[in-house]
């Protein structure tokens, strides 16, 4: 059994404030969960309304599932205009 997290550190340029940043991310997390069947979560810079940190999670039995999905999410990530992926960090154990 392997397990995946993907640690995501956006920017939301147009966020004028908190509720604008959760709304776009609630959304953005809704998707994600829905699509690839993973847990997400924002696990950082809650307290700032351009800066976000979310973290993907999954389990399977094979490594490069694992790998697939998470590059997936990133490519979502990515595609949403909204949004700048500044950094992310995939770990496999």
């Amino acid at each position: 059994m392997f397990i995946g997290v993907c640690t995501m550190e956006l920017h939301v340029p147009d966020s004028g404030s908190l509720k604008t940043k959760r709304h776009s991310l609630r959304s953005l997390k809704d998707r994600i969960r829905n699509k690839f069947n993973v847990s997400v979560a924002e696990v950082a810079d809650n307290d700032l309304w351009q800066k976000a940190s979310l973290a993907v999670a999954a389990v399977s039995n094979d490594k490069s599932h694992l790998n697939q999905t998470m590059d997936h999410v990133l490519n979502m990530v990515r595609a949403v205009p909204e949004l700048n992926l500044l950094d992310y960090h995939i770990e496999i154990f």
